[in-house]
């Protein structure tokens, strides 16, 4: 298969992985969080998050590797590793931070949460619960940026004249 072939192909699968990545976020971030804070028992809010990332979480692992290689062949086949630092590549260099980002953070969750929140018999259940819900919405931000700039300059939108 050429390049010209498998180019649309790896587009594609990248695309609806991202999707499926993103629209995870975005709805945790804008329908789990404000749920959850709404409750009054910590103990409930605690269990019910657990079991929605613990699913999610397991898909997004695999999202991230699908991006990731998908977005690596595709630099490759396209021969834009050499000018990569460049200015018109901000949205691949965006959307590569993003996804590096998302990837130390998957794979480190529990040392990063132990490092940040302390012990577990010591967190306030409410505090947390707000830090997180502000990391998701800096973090969604970031990710609709990538996009958006991905989708700008794949589209012909150029940043130096």
């Amino acid at each position: 298969m050429d390049a010209g072939t498998l180019l649309p192909i790896l587009a594609g699968i990248h695309v609806v992985t991202v999707l499926m990545w993103i629209g995870g976020v975005g709805f945790v971030t804008v329908v789990v969080f404000p749920m959850l804070l709404r409750m009054d028992d910590t103990l409930e809010m605690v269990l019910m998050f657990h079991r929605m990332e613990n699913r999610f979480a397991r898909h997004a692992k695999v999202y991230i590797w699908i991006v990731g290689i998908t977005g690596f062949l595709m630099l490759y086949l396209e021969g834009r590793f050499a000018g990569l630092w460049s200015m018109d590549n901000l949205g691949i260099l965006v959307m590569i931070g993003a996804w590096a980002f998302y990837l130390l953070v998957l794979t480190f969750e529990k040392k990063i949460f132990g490092i940040v929140f302390g012990k577990p018999e010591e967190m306030d259940g409410k505090k947390v619960f707000k830090f997180l819900t502000g990391f998701h919405w800096v973090v969604l931000g970031v990710s609709l940026l990538a996009v958006f700039l991905g989708v700008w300059q794949a589209h012909g939108g150029l940043l130096s004249p």
